[in-house]
């Protein structure tokens, strides 16, 4: 039976039956791998972000929508808030390359979230080996990638 408190050793199978690490030299080169994939696990999140970012952006407002912001009273807000009468819809909108691409962004993001939900689950189970250098591995390639990705959502 496995343990289930953290133990500091060099031996340990992490997710499969062939990644069974013996030696130190195993444990620093399967540390090294962890600490990238959780690196690579921070990028993933970032580029979510920055992907639902320029679909909202690419999307076009709505020619119905008030700004709130610039209004100081609530008559002034109904005062130029459209019309019943135009608010009824005409036709409807043909299909434009504008939602294909909005569907390709989807897609992406849709596979995005997959790849970051399956890295994310793997992580927590080597996590669950209840290696001490594992753990260790985790955490510092979470700092690191938090440290490096997110700065880049500043930048356009």
């Amino acid at each position: 039976m496995m343990s289930m408190t953290f133990e500091v050793s060099s031996s340990v199978t992490l997710l499969f039956d062939f990644w069974n690490v013996q030696g130190p030299g195993g444990m620093v080169l399967s540390v090294f791998v962890v600490l990238l994939l959780t690196v690579f696990y921070e990028f993933l999140k970032v580029w979510k972000v920055w992907l639902a970012t320029c679909s909202k952006l690419s999307q076009p407002q709505s020619p119905y929508a008030v700004n709130m912001s610039s209004h100081s009273g609530c008559s002034s807000v109904l005062d130029s808030a459209p019309s019943e009468s135009s608010l009824t819809p005409i036709e409807p909108p043909s299909p434009s390359p504008n939602t294909r691409k909005s569907w390709l962004l989807h897609g992406i993001q849709t596979v995005l979230h997959m790849i970051q939900v399956t890295l994310g689950y793997m992580l927590m189970l080597c996590v669950m080996s209840y290696n001490t250098w594992i753990f260790i591995g985790v955490i510092i390639g979470s700092a690191l990638g938090y440290f490096i990705s997110f700065p880049l959502l500043g930048q356009n």
